[in-house]
């Protein structure tokens, strides 16, 4: 006979979405039963954000040390040791993993280990066990996608091959240049690997601001990273020795490894969503803005639901559905709210609406634009960074977006998204105090230059 248990939420899923879903519900007095069928932390712990930006930071260590005479600290780098490397990437993840257990354990979330299927309105399987919940929240997460006929294996890989490697490619191709095809291909080239990205849409990290777009391509090209962009892939081969990739307009290209990264799709296939009734559009779940899928009382949040596929959104829809269900009625999500980031060298950051997309909101006529260049910024110079931070306003009315790119920028997003969603005006923002020398100061100095009151710019 079944073993049948009792919940007042279940949620299938342990990835960022769905444990922030059972931290918050279990804070809330709910009793939750969180199924997954490896590891609590999901891709962003395990193989996603954690483990690339501990790559992305070990690469940093690399170039301070080979450029390290430009300071007058004359050090040379021996090598690069990916074992040990690996080493210290899974350190960061298993402390990590160790605290986000004790976590769940201490709000008393019971974790099913095993793989979930939707069974019913109110049902989750798993194995001989069958969860019953008032309310389930779907959090299955999502899979490195590949192109149609493009088979991932040998030498053609994903990022989830590429963060096992214990060796560094002398050449790779990366097709794709969003943000995981940037940090792949920063990584790399940090070091020591020839790098070429293919990238379909006219520009790398195609979703942000163009002027942003443009900057960080040359900054790309001044690390001697090669991209091609514009023409689609067309095909690979592969041996012993390596990969022979071509696109579509002839051009051909040969190195170690070709690292697929086209983005993440929605892992739902096969869970049993849409023998319940849930929407399913190519895979992902269709919900209304209060992440409903309009059948009983199930919820999705996180990857599989249309929209930006980054950790913290998921977070904050974890939080938001547990939060619903327990009614407290929160505020619903802006999209556009949610900062981004791209974590390569240079970084990109942006929050709200980028240049193009204000024009079409609000008109071209009712759009302006500034642009506060790093080099007025006294710790960019230190740091020998070059960049910018741009701000999009609408006439008379409030900052719609802010867009970032140089060293450590991902750090100033916390501000900048304060500043979006709570719809500052620039002399909200210019008569802030901003500590020196930070980079934080750059924020401030580009404000007050929008508030008509320059100080270290010449506008």
């Amino acid at each position: 006979m079944a073993d049948t248990h009792a919940f007042d939420i279940v949620v299938l899923g342990a990835g960022s979405g769905g444990y922030a879903a059972a931290l918050r519900a279990a804070e809330l007095g709910k009793s939750v039963a969180l199924v997954e069928a490896e590891k609590v932390g999901g891709t962003c712990l395990h193989r996603g954000c954690i483990p690339t930006k501990a790559l992305l930071h070990a690469a940093e260590v690399a170039d301070e040390a080979r450029d390290g005479a430009h300071v007058g600290v004359h050090a040379t780098l021996e090598r690069i040791d990916m074992g040990e490397v690996n080493q210290y990437k899974d350190g960061v993840i298993s402390r990590l993993y160790k605290g986000l257990q004790g976590l769940v354990s201490s709000r008393k979330i019971e974790v099913v280990q095993g793989w979930g299927t939707l069974t019913g309105p109110n049902t989750v399987q798993v194995g001989d066990r069958t969860l019953t919940g008032e309310h389930i929240v779907l959090a299955s997460g999502s899979y490195a996608r590949s192109l149609p006929g493009l088979e991932i294996g040998g030498r053609v890989i994903t990022s989830d091959q590429a963060l096992q490697l214990d060796w560094i490619p002398k050449s790779a191709i990366i097709l794709g240049g969003g943000v995981i095809g940037s940090e792949f291909a920063s990584v790399w080239k940090s070091f020591g690997a020839e790098v070429t990205i293919i990238e379909a849409l006219p520009h790398l990290v195609p979703n942000e601001d163009e002027a942003v777009c443009k900057a960080f391509e040359r900054a790309f090209r001044k690390r001697g990273i090669n991209f091609s962009v514009g023409v689609r892939f067309a095909g690979v081969t592969q041996n012993d020795d390596g990969v022979h990739v071509w696109l579509e307009d002839g051009k051909t290209f040969d190195a170690d490894v070709l690292l697929v990264a086209v983005g993440r799709g929605p892992a739902t296939s096969g869970l049993g969503y849409e023998e319940q009734g849930v929407r399913v559009d190519r895979g992902f779940v269709l919900t209304d803005e209060r992440l409903h899928t309009g059948v009983a009382n199930i919820y999705a949040v996180g990857d599989i639901v249309p929209g930006l596929q980054l950790a913290h959104r998921g977070f904050a829809q974890g939080i938001f559905v547990a939060e619903e269900i327990a009614g407290l009625n929160p505020a619903p999500i802006v999209e556009s709210g949610i900062p981004r980031v791209t974590y390569s060298n240079p970084e990109v950051a942006s929050v709200g609406v980028n240049e193009a997309k204000a024009r079409e909101l609000y008109g071209a006529d009712n759009v302006v634009t500034l642009e506060y260049n790093l080099g007025g910024n006294g710790k960019s110079q230190i740091l020998g960074t070059q960049g910018f931070v741009k701000l999009v306003r609408k006439v008379d009315g409030p900052v719609v977006g802010v867009h970032m790119i140089g060293a450590r920028v991902g750090e100033l997003v916390g501000e900048a998204q304060l500043i979006v969603n709570w719809e500052a005006y620039p002399e909200d923002v210019a008569s802030l105090v901003h500590a020196h020398p930070t980079q934080d100061e750059a924020i401030g100095e580009a404000f007050l230059a929008l508030a008509g009151k320059p100080l270290h710019a010449h506008n």
